[in-house]
């Protein structure tokens, strides 16, 4: 079985560049891309961003448990499709999802060995600094958006692994150091080094 990571982390503290620097050089690991009812934003693309699709299908799939966990944010539905989780862990692949702490909470109950990680900004005032920079909300969206913030980092707790982007490479090699940690664990080794372990206990002596 692959391991499932939950990512978290307030908005702008730079969760989704490490998840997608992390996934597209790290061989063997998926991003699960969520379901959402939000609207495109310039420059994202369906299926690579997110599946965008309209509250009465998201509600169908709510319906017949479709998602291993969903959650409202700002006004729409985000969800994680429970089928695609599960047959990418079945055939080995670790999986990485980027998702809030509702969210997180739902997929633990879902599946209790997930590992949980969250991405803090270093200081409250650098987190605000980067919402204005990147031009996306008006004063009374980065407000909202920096209550939101708060509330997300008071669940910090609830993960296995706590990280601070303050500097983009050494937080990358962090996330790197988890998931290296994760595949060095004595459940996958003792299959992976199963021919070798077998050879050490019984030693073919000449």
């Amino acid at each position: 079985m692959g391991l499932l990571y939950v990512v978290s982390a307030p908005s702008g503290a730079g969760k989704t560049s490490l998840v997608n620097a992390l996934t597209s050089a790290q061989p063997g690991v998926s991003l699960s891309i969520s379901f959402t009812t939000r609207p495109m934003r310039p420059g994202e693309r369906e299926g690579v961003d997110y599946h965008f699709v309209g509250e009465a299908r998201f509600e169908a799939m709510v319906a017949r448990s479709a998602f291993m966990e969903y959650a409202e944010v700002f006004g729409h539905y985000y969800g994680t499709s429970r089928e695609w989780v599960e047959s990418h862990l079945t055939k080995g692949h670790d999986v990485v999802l980027e998702i809030d702490w509702q969210g997180a909470r739902q997929v633990r109950k879902a599946w209790p060995q997930s590992i949980g990680i969250f991405i803090l900004p270093p200081s409250y005032q650098d987190l605000e600094q980067r919402l204005k920079t990147r031009g996306m909300d008006d004063e009374v969206v980065i407000r909202r958006r920096m209550l939101a913030a708060v509330s997300e980092m008071s669940h910090y707790s609830e993960y296995d692994y706590l990280l601070v982007n303050d500097d983009f490479e050494r937080a990358l090699g962090d996330l790197r150091a988890i998931l290296r940690a994760g595949r060095l664990g004595s459940g996958r080794q003792r299959t992976a080094l199963h021919s070798l372990v077998g050879d050490l206990l019984e030693p073919k002596i000449t």
